[in-house]
């Protein structure tokens, strides 16, 4: 089939890149020249593990193409999926400013070529959004289109395999011709037997955003969770997994931990709770959640800042992880970045390392906190940011971070001291190796 993807961030890369591997013919388009230059050269521009050998691939085997033309891509694709972003505005709903502008643009070629093209919502967008691409293209054009909400669950750090072996595929449709094309698209994908669910617009719609909302809501359950536990000596740890056992709960996302982030579930459930709000209703269930967790992402700053009686004059923080999650270099609404200004305004001098994540961090601190960079620096790897450190902070759970060499560190840091916010290391063994270790939703070791 003959795709075209609007918008090269991370949906729109994954999705493009990943329908071309399934043999269709892909063009992605973005208004960054720049930006396109640089994937039609081999340059990937994300950090997604397994995307690269498969953009590689599409892109020397011309499946994969990138351009400004908007009009081009049109014309030649029969499905056009929309990759915009949706960024939250001051009120907390999601601007749709890039998706109706894109769906205008649409509408005047669509009246210049008269052709019945599929036009897919792929971006996360709010209840009604589908009406509102169609409303904007039929402003321009009065032929026959369709429009579609194609919602995407991809996970940062296994996008590619979410992808191509999808758990299932939501497509909002009322027009039996879109749906038949969307089957054919997508079949390929679900050839495991995995589900496609095809219902009404608004539905997919709301899907979507349903399901990153209850995730951010078991989440921040367990996190309330961990901090009763501290309190009454309770084990988070070994509370999870009973609960877990349960099939009727199940082990994922009970994880304790210093909060979500990320480019989804902040900005989903905050738009759940927006569309709510315009229709009347108070989801106070998910108001709470975000209370919850902007308190959550400050919890290790807070231990931290106790341990040392309020004052880190002369301190020195190690701080591992920036990314939100690991095996991505997204940091968006990462932990990271509210602890960090916490720490250096309480005296300290911070130095980080995150196998993906540090030149975000640093455009990041740059942009947003430019008065605190000369007490933030940044390693080269894990171990040199421990030399001679007070204490070390761990804020993403990267793999290399749960076995490393206790030794080294005892001999690189200036005192044992472990704050870790992803609980990745065992109490007992804590205790062996000397150090001081402060984790969450369980007891500390002295």
């Amino acid at each position: 089939m003959n795709i075209a993807v609007v918008g090269t961030g991370y949906v729109g890369l994954v999705s493009g890149t990943c329908f071309a591997e399934s043999g269709n013919h892909v063009i992605c388009v973005d208004i960054n020249a720049n930006k396109v230059e640089r994937l039609s050269k081999g340059e990937i521009v994300i950090y997604e593990p397994g995307l690269e050998v498969l953009f590689q691939r599409n892109l020397k085997e011309k499946r994969l193409h990138f351009t400004t033309d908007l009009k081009m891509a049109v014309e030649k694709s029969d499905l056009i999926f929309l990759a915009l972003p949706t960024p939250p505005g001051e009120d907390g709903s999601a601007d749709l400013s890039y998706v109706l502008g894109v769906a205008s643009e649409i509408g005047k070629i669509l009246a210049d070529i008269k052709q019945y093209k599929v036009v897919i919502n792929k971006s996360t967008v709010p209840v009604g959004t589908a009406e509102k691409v169609a409303d904007k293209i039929k402003e321009n054009y009065s032929g026959e289109f369709d429009v579609v909400s194609n919602p995407e669950f991809l996970r940062e750090g296994v996008a590619v395999e979410d992808f191509m072996k999808p758990d299932r595929v939501v497509v909002g449709c009322s027009s039996d011709r879109a749906k038949k094309l969307m089957e054919q698209l997508y079949n390929p994908f679900v050839r495991q037997g995995n589900p496609i669910y095809f219902m009404d617009e608004r539905s997919a719609e709301i899907t979507k955003y349903a399901a990153n909302s209850y995730l951010a809501m078991r989440i921040t359950f367990m996190n309330e969770l961990a901090n009763l536990c501290e309190k009454v000596g309770a084990d988070v740890e070994t509370v999870r997994k009973g609960m877990g056992s349960d099939n009727r709960i199940g082990k994922r996302f009970l994880f304790p931990g210093i909060g979500y982030g990320g480019s989804c579930f902040p900005k989903d459930v905050q738009a759940l709770v927006q569309t709510s709000s315009q229709y009347g209703y108070d989801y106070s269930i998910l108001n709470a959640v975000m209370n919850v967790n902007d308190n959550q992402k400050l919890v290790l700053a807070d231990k931290i800042i106790g341990y040392f009686n309020g004052d880190l004059k002369g301190k020195k923080i190690a701080v591992w992880g920036l990314a939100f999650k690991p095996n991505t270099d997204d940091i968006r609404e990462a932990p990271a970045l509210y602890i960090i200004p916490k720490l250096v305004e309480a005296g300290a001098e911070v130095i980080c390392y995150d196998p993906e994540g540090m030149e975000n961090t640093k455009d990041y601190f740059e942009s947003n906190h430019a008065a605190l960079m000369s007490h933030i620096s940044f390693g080269n790897e894990a171990y040199e940011v421990l030399k001679d450190a007070d204490a070390l902070a761990i804020c993403t759970e990267w793999t290399i971070f749960r076995t490393p060499e206790f030794d080294v560190m005892k001999s690189a840091m200036k005192s044992k001291v472990i704050f870790d916010g992803r609980n990745l290391y065992d109490l007992h063994q804590m205790e062996e190796q000397g150090f001081y270790y402060n984790s969450i939703g369980r007891k500390t070791i002295n």
